[in-house]
């Protein structure tokens, strides 16, 4: 996915002010795809000069005031284009499990049992407000239209993904305790080369 096609969907959705959209981002495209204010404001200037998007038209002058953005005909088209697309999953890239790897290279990562419990906290702190937001947007009788079914999918990857990490957070500290199967222990499988 990319920037240009988040901003497409969410106007799409509804035609924003650049400054409206940031807010829009923060509080719920954001949970699955992150951009700064800076990296979507100049997005929406090159949105604008490929001739997917337009200024909405003012009746008043717009110096100093905000400009509200809508898809042309063209963006839309690029947008369904893209929804039509085949792409490949992607690899899993979180520095977290490249940190874990890199203590078991080093011989470090003394401190690291603190941080996978401040990541098990955020991951818990993050389901329970996609749970709050599944509740109050998507009780099952207001999932009616296919688009209402979809945008409610997109929000139970989220929670399945929350899931999987405290799940896995969890297992980590126990597996990683000084108990059976902790650092002083080594397995019988382990290959040389840590594979």
């Amino acid at each position: 996915m990319s920037l240009p096609h988040a901003i497409l969907t969410a106007l799409l959705e509804k035609p924003s002010s650049g400054l409206e959209l940031t807010r829009r981002f923060d509080r719920s495209i954001g949970y699955f795809w992150q951009a700064t204010h800076q990296q979507i404001y100049r997005e929406l200037g090159k949105l604008e000069q490929a001739g997917h998007i337009r200024v909405l038209p003012s009746p008043q002058p717009t110096r100093g005031q905000r400009k509200e953005y809508e898809v042309l005909p063209a963006g839309r088209e690029e947008l369904a284009s893209w929804v039509d697309r085949r792409e490949e999953p992607r690899a899993v890239r979180d520095p977290l499990l490249l940190r874990l790897r890199a203590a078991a290279a080093t011989g470090g990562g003394a401190d690291l049992d603190e941080e996978l419990r401040r990541h098990l906290l955020l991951h818990r702190e993050q389901l329970a407000a996609y749970r709050e937001i599944e509740q109050r947007d998507f009780p099952p009788e207001r999932r009616i239209s296919r688009e209402d079914r979809l945008r409610h999918v997109v929000l139970r990857g989220g929670i399945e993904l929350e899931s999987f990490w405290i799940t896995w957070l969890s297992d980590t500290l126990s597996e990683l305790s000084d108990g059976p199967g902790g650092p002083d222990e080594v397995r019988p499988d382990a290959t040389a080369d840590g594979a």
